[in-house]
């Protein structure tokens, strides 16, 4: 077949993808997110039928497990982290102001009440005790009124453990439609995506988990108070390279002034806490679990998220990394195929290679 024939081919899917998402992306989001979990969970179940089980009781074992660190969020983790939250809210404003002392001690010129530092303190403090707990609901309500939320939690476990039953015929069937001339190709360029996907997305949550426990239980060991908050905090956004600990590390540091004023041993115990868990991060866990070759850059990432975000809201942030995975992929490959052609060497027609 011409190869204009497979390019509309091809631009035709892509449309009739991007229209299903625009359309039907609210109602699909169930079965994009059990997709995702099937997906991120096929290797755990692989590894359970190579030490013996069947893939129905290797499923059956990965779904219990599940259940169990659900209930477990759900009756200690959860409701700590939400009370931790609400008491940092209502701390604030006495923050704050010990923040306000501690800087007209040491600038004079701040008494004056028509200071503007002064006044930006003052408004500051009322802002983030006022807005803070209803950003929170906020942010938490319009996640959960995407979909019903009685469906997803029905509907997300079911597909997920369906999807990952069936994982591997699944993927043979797929395999067995694609064109015989194109197969080859196509399955190097799948093989490539997945290894982007495992390698960031797998590797990435496992990164985000480990130092998220890792940053709450030595912060609470410490006597950090809100250090489930910080630690949850700075291991959610550990995504963005050194964001993640920068801003956990600052918030950190400055409830310990504002807690352990001091005393600089306990200071200088949470200091060290996300010095050793930037060394963890960059030494251990992200060259062993996401590699340093995935080829999806965290600016690339933020783009993605940002474009398919706004235009399809949270269906998009959902679909934005595996599509800028299999972007990267394909443009790696076209310019492969480029730099390959007479175009770029500037050979022609009858020239030897």
């Amino acid at each position: 077949m011409p190869f204009d024939f497979h390019g509309r081919v091809w631009a035709a899917t892509a449309v009739v993808a991007f229209l299903v998402l625009w359309f039907l992306g609210p109602v699909i989001l169930p079965f994009l997110v059990g997709g995702a979990i099937a997906y991120f969970l096929d290797p755990v179940a692989d590894r359970l039928e190579r030490a013996g089980l069947s893939r129905v009781a290797a499923t059956t074992v990965i779904t219990l497990a599940a259940l169990l660190i659900v209930v477990l969020l759900v009756l200690a983790i959860i409701p700590m982290l939400v009370q931790q939250t609400a008491a940092l809210v209502n701390a604030a404003p006495e923050i704050s102001g010990k923040l306000e002392a501690w800087l007209m001690a040491q600038f004079p010129d701040l008494s004056d009440s028509t200071s503007v530092m002064r006044q930006t303190l003052a408004e500051l403090a009322q802002a983030i005790q006022s807005k803070g707990g209803t950003l929170a609901k906020g942010v938490l309500t319009s996640l959960l009124s995407v979909v019903s939320w009685v469906l997803f939690i029905v509907i997300v476990p079911v597909v997920a453990f369906y999807l990952l039953v069936d994982w591997d015929h699944m993927i043979a069937r797929i395999d067995g439609l694609l064109p015989r001339a194109h197969a080859p190709v196509i399955r190097q360029l799948a093989s490539e995506i997945d290894q982007v996907l495992a390698g960031f997305v797998r590797g990435q949550i496992t990164v985000c988990l480990t130092l998220g426990v890792y940053y709450a239980t030595a912060l609470m060991a410490a006597g950090l108070q809100f250090g489930l908050v910080i630690g949850a905090f700075a291991g959610a956004i550990t995504v963005i390279p050194y964001i993640g600990a920068l801003l956990g590390g600052t918030l950190a540091i400055g409830l310990a002034f504002y807690q352990f004023w001091g005393d600089w041993l306990h200071i200088g115990l949470v200091a060290a806490i996300f010095g050793l868990g930037q060394f963890l991060e960059g030494n251990v866990l992200t060259p062993r679990l996401v590699g340093k070759s995935v080829g999806l850059h965290p600016v690339w990432l933020m783009f993605a998220l940002s474009v398919f975000g706004g235009l399809f809201g949270f269906v998009g942030m959902v679909v934005a990394v595996p599509l800028s995975a299999t972007i990267g992929v394909l443009a790696r490959f076209g310019i492969a195929r480029y730099q390959e052609s007479r175009l770029y060497t500037g050979d022609e027609p009858g020239d030897a290679s």
